[in-house]
Order: structure tokens, then sequence, then C-alpha cells
């Protein structure tokens, strides 16, 4: 058998990281069997590489391979593509046509996105994989055939049969051998080493002289999510490559080629943002400053029905309720001869309102914390900001440990800091 770094030379498969070293090993030691293999991973982790490795290594490797996207096929053709179809089996059937389990027969299959099947076809696909035995479309002949079948998905195939929308028996006999192809977030080692080979890749293709990265840069490489995984960094590398002349890149260049990550902070609508560009936080954020907003006037209007009613303490006795539910509760009294507890109606005035007496200077004391509060700052950009100072402050103007401390990303509070100018 191969060994690991043979395997990584061959098929030119880069890094280093312990999760894809498994992911390799694993598919080495099955590819000499007929076991099928199901391959899990995000869009872009290279499933299909694997694949490959595995036919390529396995005693099929003279045979037929042939990858089928099974998201990119039509429902209604999906069976006809796989089993074949007779001649006026259906509209549009001229002649009789040969599926893949019939033309691969001693090779390959290879059903990338295999959660996306209809649930017909996933019936059709199981009994292959039980009895090696398929019919075409509009035939009744039983027909058999020898492929090995490797499977790959970026959903969850588990939750799919327990919503009814993959069959469990079809997934254990997918599932033989799973392998788990990591993300690229997963592989940080891994990351800057392949954006290398990529740089030097387009370089040679384009006949410039390679990309390189500052500190900066490639710390900002390094730390991004990349939720499109190894398709994204080689579109990336690709751009810079071509679009930038100089070919050191900045941490500032770079930053305008990352998309925008989700953030834990309030993001807030600028007056270039598209009508429907808001994301579920925006507008939930936005939905909660509008409501401490009209609460804030209600608060200014209730202050100052209090500050100038020539008849003050009888507004404040008759709304009590309302207007401690809208302070939270905080006690707002007039001077009356026999005090009331809140929660007490005494047994000879059953009518009269539940008050809480205090001396008069306490009620004008009650009247300015009252105005503080609605003066309160309701901006969440100001809270924002403040709220990234202080962890500036307080990690002595290490970005990485305040991005942390923040719980967003590094290249998030760049963008922020450079948004709102703040020095530190």
């Amino acid at each position: 058998m191969s060994s690991l770094q043979d395997v990584k030379n061959r098929f030119e498969i880069i890094g280093q990281s312990s999760l894809l070293n498994i992911a390799l090993e694993t598919a080495t030691k099955v590819a000499p069997t007929d076991i099928s293999v199901l391959i899990t991973g995000e869009s872009g982790v290279g499933k299909e590489a694997f694949s490959k490795i595995i036919h390529a290594l396995s005693k099929r490797k003279h045979g037929p391979f042939i990858a089928v996207n099974c998201g990119a096929i039509p429902g209604g053709t999906i069976d006809s593509e796989l089993f074949g179809h007779e001649k006026g089996s259906f509209t549009g059937a001229g002649d009789m046509r040969k599926g893949y389990f019939e033309t691969v027969n001693g090779g390959t299959i290879f059903l990338d996105e295999v959660g996306e099947l209809p649930l017909e076809t996933q019936s059709r696909l199981l009994r292959v994989l039980e009895s090696g035995e398929f019919i075409k479309v509009g035939s009744s002949k039983v027909q058999k055939t020898d492929v090995r079948i490797i499977a790959a998905t970026n959903r969850d195939l588990l939750e799919f049969a327990h919503k009814g929308r993959f069959r469990e028996d079809l997934y254990y006999r997918l599932c033989t051998v799973p392998i788990k192809v990591p993300p690229l977030r997963e592989r940080k080692e891994d990351i800057y080493t392949i954006f290398r080979k990529f740089a030097l890749d387009f370089a040679d293709a384009y006949h410039m002289q390679p990309i390189t990265l500052n500190q900066q840069a490639q710390h900002l490489l390094v730390n991004y999510r990349w939720p499109g995984n190894i398709r994204q960094l080689k579109n990336i590398t690709e751009q810079l490559s071509v679009l930038e002349e100089n070919r050191n890149i900045t941490g500032e260049t770079m930053l305008r080629y990352l998309p925008e990550e989700r953030t834990t902070l309030p993001t807030l609508s600028t007056a270039s943002s598209s009508e429907n560009g808001f994301s579920e936080r925006d507008i939930f954020y936005k939905v909660l400053y509008d409501m401490r907003k009209d609460v804030s006037d209600l608060k200014k209007l209730v202050v100052g029905l209090i500050q100038h009613t020539a008849n003050r303490d009888e507004f404040i006795a008759h709304n009590q309720d309302l207007i401690g539910n809208l302070f939270n509760n905080q006690e707002v009294a007039t001077p009356l001869a026999a005090p009331i507890q809140m929660g007490e109606s005494p047994a000879s005035t059953p009518s009269t309102p539940f008050i809480v007496t205090y001396p008069k200077e306490h009620m004008i004391e009650a009247s300015e914390a009252l105005s503080d509060t609605v003066t309160e700052s309701l901006s969440l950009e100001h809270k924002e900001i403040e709220m990234i100072r202080k962890a500036l402050d307080k990690h002595k103007g290490r970005r990485k440990r305040a991005a942390d401390e923040l719980g967003i990303s590094e290249r998030t509070l760049y963008r922020k800091i450079k948004q709102y100018n703040i020095e530190g």
C-alpha cells in the first residue's frame, strides 16, 4: 500500500492537518475493497477528489469512473440517466438509452449530492446496492450490473431520514464506511500553504510574478472562516493574482476580497444598504431600537404631564399602576394624610388606588431621575463603539484578544475600527 505522503504527492493533496490525514488514511484502507463509501463534508472541501483516490487505488482502477451530480439532474429524468430507458417509455424517448449503471459496469460511480435524489430513485438505488439489479424505465426486464458506489453529501442524511426525505435503509447501505472531509477552517495550519500553491499555479498560468502576503494579510487569510472552503480560497487567490498590480498583498487589500462575515455585534444599516439587504439580526435590532425609542417618547410625555399639569398629585394618584409599569415599577407618589403600602387596600375605602406616599421632595427626586432615564443615549452605534473601545483598552490594543472578547472575527473588528475611526 502506498504511504500517505505518496498519495498526497500523486493526487496533489496539500496539507498536514491531522483531520485531513485521518480522512486520507481511511480512503486508502477502504480503496482495495468493494465496500460502499459515504463521503461527507461542506461544499468545496474536495469530496470528489477523495472519490477519485478511492477508485484509482482500487482493483477497478482500469474500469470506467463517472461522477454524477444528483442535484443538477431534473427529478423527471434522473431515473433515465442512472438506469436507462426503453424506446417510447415516455414522451421524447425516441430511442433506447443505456444508463450509467449499465455503461459503467465493472467500474465506479460517484454520486455527488446523493441527498437530492427523489425517494423513488432512492428505492431503485437501494436495489442495486443489495442485489446488483436494476430495471430500465419502461422495461420489465431485470438487468445485472457490477459497479462500486461512492456517494457524497453536504447534508445530514440521518436528519433527512427522520423528516422522511431520505430512506434510512439506503443511508446505512451507503454509509458502510464514512469519510468526513474537514472544512478549511479546521485546517488552519494548511491554509497558507494551499494559498501559496494556488498563487504559484496562477503566476505560471498567466505569466506573471506570484503574489505574496504581508504578515497582517497572512493573519487575515488564516483566521477567515472560508465558508466556500478550498474552492473559495482558490477563487480569491486567482482574483488577487489577476487584479492587483502590487504583488505584495497588504491586510487592507485582503479585506476588500474577503466577503463579509456575520457578527455578534449589532450591525446598523447604512445609506448604501439595499432595501432587501437586511439580515435577520439587522431587522431584529432595528425593531428593538424603534421600540426603545417609542418607550422613551412615552416616558418623556408622562414626565411632561407630571411636571406641568396643574393637578399633578391627582394625575399621579389616578395613574399609579400605569406610571409604575412604564418606569419599571419605580414608585412615584403624592402625599396623603394616611400612608397606604403597595398591595394593600384599606377596608374603609375599597375603591382607593394603591398608592405609596413619599414626602414631596422625594417625588421631585423621582421626577429628576425619570428625566435622566429618558435622556439616556439610545444609539446602538454609540454602544458598539463603547464596547470596542473597552475591549481594546482591556487588552492594551491587542486586536485579536479584543475580537475574541467581543465574539467577532478579527477581520470584522478591523473593519469597525476603520468605520468608526477608533484609535487604539
